[in-house]
């Protein structure tokens, strides 16, 4: 009986500690062991599609950009307001016309802001070329997507000199979160133009506002390539000069991930390309530049010559992601590995397939709620025999319940002679005392993957279910779920057997209020499932614990 308490304790223990770490250290991860950082070291600018070739000098991006004052150009799309300076034609504002803010629900959420010193970057290194201090003049047109259009255009000019003509020009496309951001060199002079661009992410190092303190979910850069494939970097080790992580390739993509959103640059597959990431000084708060270098064309005397990187910067929409990493020739930019920034940790595998199975809920039922309500009872009926397995060993574990108790009174200072007399029982019972556990620690990996689902969709922000609960994401304004689920909780341990042992039985009554208190400070629709799934395992366990009991007794009853 010892042992099987012990094994049981350890179970619950384990959950505790899986529930602490998707909280504390979720997506905290360990720089990959790949080359590190450097500020690029190479002499004048050489125009070089050779991997090992040295890639030339960054403009002077080492201070951090003050909240704009310079005047800005609005663009307004249907999913979107752009605003973009005219200093550096940098994207210093993005509303999500779809997303409410996280403290201020009357307001849309900023992606791109400047409390959060948080703005995307563009420009070229080479003599006499504009960067992101350059000041730009827009061409006139429309700031507005129009009714009928599919895209807005928004075209800035740099100042001539030396023969040169620079524009930078943003596409914005109905319906799309991904941006073009082209650069023209119109080149007058008499002489080649070799120039590099490069295309940068800017932001302090405070996680994003109105997330929980307990619920803790990655903020920081990352980096796909194909051969060192999905990596995150602490801002820790970006300002401490320790970040590692793949600098070089033909492919592959760099990005600032924060809870539910990301922004990435996404160069072309086949365009060599080096990766950075440096610490900022002089801003109000610690903050942190992460980009890519990509060589331009060559631009021949009297030629023009254009290129193009897109930047994605929106919601982690997963439908989205893996159109966008899908080839050209399937509708998308060949964005490998995009969808990974919706991150489930270890437990991936099971993750995705069923945050899978919740959307294709939710295209029948239309609520999230109810497809989480849904989902929970699939998933209960999927392991309902291994379910049935434990809470039958419970029930007959609880029927001997009184005969273990008088064994401890008799042999409590004979601890072999003890184990010995209850393993007679067990074997003269037929009960397995590990039967009640292993089901359970099978069950757990499923239900932390769920947790990680849950909490990583965007699509449940904002999401209503019923009554009070106007946003999943969110607490429970009125604590209602939490108070259930405590019960519920409290009625599992009053159905599972009591353990001989009164510190034991102590632990196992504190456990539903240490797990109460800790999901007082979850969203609601984590909370929900839970509470769904506590239901469901008291109905079941009630009638097999009654079913159980009934007939112990009248056996009992015909011998007597």
């Amino acid at each position: 009986m010892d042992n099987r308490r012990l094994l049981l304790l350890l179970v619950f223990s384990f959950s505790l500690v899986m529930l602490w770490d998707a909280w504390q250290k979720y997506n905290q991860p360990k720089p990959a062991a790949t080359a590190a950082v450097s500020t690029p070291q190479a002499p004048a600018p050489q125009l070089s599609t050779n991997l090992h070739a040295p890639l030339p000098v960054l403009p002077d991006t080492a201070a951090v950009r003050a909240p704009d004052k310079a005047e800005t150009f609005t663009v307004k799309t249907d999913l979107f307001v752009a605003h973009i300076s005219r200093i550096g034609g940098d994207i210093v504002r993005l509303e999500l016309n779809d997303y409410k803010d996280s403290t201020n629900k009357q307001k849309d959420f900023a992606l791109f802001e400047a409390k959060h010193q948080y703005v995307a970057q563009s420009g070229l290194i080479g003599e006499g070329l504009p960067n992101h201090k350059t000041s730009f003049s827009a061409v006139a047109g429309s700031a507005e997507l129009g009714a009928d259009a599919k895209t807005v255009v928004l075209r800035l000019e740099a100042p001539a000199g030396g023969g040169l003509k620079v524009a930078k020009t943003y596409t914005f496309t109905r319906g799309s979160y991904l941006i073009d951001v082209a650069h023209e060199i119109d080149n007058g002079s008499d002489k080649e133009v070799l120039a590099h661009a490069y295309y940068q992410l800017q932001r302090d190092t405070k996680a994003p506002d109105g997330e929980s303190s307990m619920v803790s979910t990655y903020t920081g850069p990352a980096v796909y390539t194909n051969q060192d494939k999905y990596q995150k970097v602490d801002f820790a080790d970006i300002e401490k000069g320790k970040a590692k992580f793949a600098t070089r390739a033909d492919d592959g993509w760099i990005a600032m991930v924060q809870h539910y959103f990301v922004a990435a640059w996404i160069p072309a597959t086949g365009l060599p390309r080096e990766f950075y990431m440096r610490k900022l000084e002089g801003g109000v708060n610690p903050a942190v530049a992460v980009g890519v270098i990509v060589p331009a064309p060559v631009a021949a005397p009297g030629a023009k010559v254009t290129f193009s990187v897109p930047v994605y910067a929106g919601p982690q929409i997963q439908a989205t992601l893996e159109q966008l990493a899908k080839p050209e020739a399937d509708g998308g930019i060949g964005a490998q590995g995009l969808p990974l920034v919706v991150d489930y940790g270890w437990l991936t595998i099971v993750a995705a397939p069923i945050f899978w199975c919740l959307e294709a809920i939710h295209k029948v039922v239309g609520n999230w709620g109810w497809a989480i309500v849904l989902l929970t009872i699939g998933i209960k009926l999927l392991f309902f025999p291994l379910s049935a397995a434990s809470y039958k060993s419970m029930a007959k574990m609880r029927t001997v319940t009184p005969r273990l108790m008088a064994l401890k009174e008799r042999y409590g200072d004979d601890r072999q002679k003890l184990n010995q007399e209850m393993m007679a029982l067990y074997k003269r019972e037929k009960i397995n005392p590990l039967g009640g556990c292993l089901p359970i620690a099978v069950q757990i990996p499923v239900f932390i993957a769920l947790y990680w689902a849950l909490l990583g969709a965007v699509e449940i922000r904002d999401a209503p279910w019923i009554l009070w609960i106007t946003d999943l994401s969110a607490q429970d304004p009125y604590y209602v779920l939490p108070v259930i689920m405590v019960v519920t909780m409290l009625i599992q341990t009053k159905l599972n057997p009591t353990p001989p042992d009164p510190i034991q039985a102590k632990v196992m009554m504190m456990m539903p209020f240490i797990f109460g208190a800790m999901f007082f400070f979850f969203p609601a629709g984590l909370v929900l499932y839970w509470v769904v799934n506590n239901v469901l395992s008291i109905a079941q366990q009630w009638q097999i614990t009654r079913m159980i009991e009934g007939g112990a007794k009248a056996a009992n009853d015909s011998k007597a």
